[in-house]
């Protein structure tokens, strides 16, 4: 029997903040995540990660496009990756709650180096989306030198590559497929689409029954991995950050298609409705 999301899970989870909090107190993400040409999905994705209420983000990002996210997201540090990104990144793992890498990234050989360096070196939770979706889909997971819980993202095309199916095969049998990514990847796994599925390693799903098609805009997934990153930094477990995040994503979309339809509505309007949709939990 399926199970569903309902909004009571999502409030179990999501606990008031206490009174003499700090920054530290909410996590500190790191995002590893755009490049030249697709700025919007770095600026989406760590504006997710704040929207989402982690105390800090770090966007590691090209320096290409260092000026545009640092000025169009100024609540973040901006960390602008040179010659040596993957050394930099590397470096800045220290300290981290959470990290989200792929969105916007490309499949570049200097990209490729970025993904092992993370999946090598990290030891906390990382929401894996977009191409690093699509460099996980040509590569082997060690896992005797992967030691981080990782949450994948893949919408149904994405699902397909990890897979070897078709997309048709995907869809067809979305709750299967889902489970059996999580299995092999032993991983949090979010398929992403109509009802959106949720599995777990251990065979657990749960269906969202939040959303709307006017979601179906690119952005709308670099949107999804920065809010589960900045759920599992400020504390919840990965599968508890996967429902929350996809329940509220979902319920974004549908504030925004009331006021703007499903035809004009944004990704960036997800972002704008994050804040009344979490009064409801507060």
């Amino acid at each position: 029997m399926t199970a569903y999301v309902s909004e009571d899970m999502v409030r179990r989870c999501l606990t008031p903040r206490p009174a003499d909090s700090n920054k530290g107190s909410f996590g500190h993400v790191l995002a590893v995540v755009g490049s030249y040409g697709m700025a919007g999905a770095a600026m989406l994705c760590t504006e997710a990660v704040l929207r989402g209420g982690a105390g800090l983000v770090t966007a590691a990002v090209p320096s290409t496009i260092y000026p545009m996210v640092t000025v169009a997201v100024p609540e973040a540090v901006c960390l602008p990756l040179g010659d040596d990104a993957a050394g930099q990144v590397i470096a800045a793992l220290p300290g981290k709650s959470a990290i989200v890498m792929g969105c916007g990234m490309g499949i570049s050989p200097e990209a490729a180096a970025l993904m092992q360096a993370v999946l090598t070196h990290a030891t906390v939770p990382v929401v894996l989306d977009a191409d690093g979706l699509n460099w996980l889909a040509t590569h082997t997971l060690q896992r005797e030198t992967v030691s981080a819980p990782l949450c994948l993202t893949p919408h149904p095309g994405e699902m397909a590559r990890l897979m070897g199916l078709t997309v048709e095969q995907v869809q067809q049998h979305r709750e299967q497929v889902a489970a059996d990514c999580a299995a092999r990847y032993n991983a949090i796994v979010v398929l992403k689409g109509h009802h959106t599925v949720i599995a777990t390693p251990q065979g657990e799903l749960l269906v969202n029954p939040t959303g709307c098609s006017g979601m179906a805009v690119g952005g709308s997934g670099d949107v999804l991995a920065g809010l589960i990153a900045s759920l599992i930094a400020q504390g919840l477990s990965v599968p508890d950050a996967a429902m929350c995040g996809v329940y509220v994503h979902g319920a974004a979309g549908e504030a925004a298609a009331a006021k703007l339809s499903q035809h004009a509505m944004l990704p960036r309007d997800l972002l704008a409705e994050l804040g009344t949709l979490f009064l409801r939990f507060e």
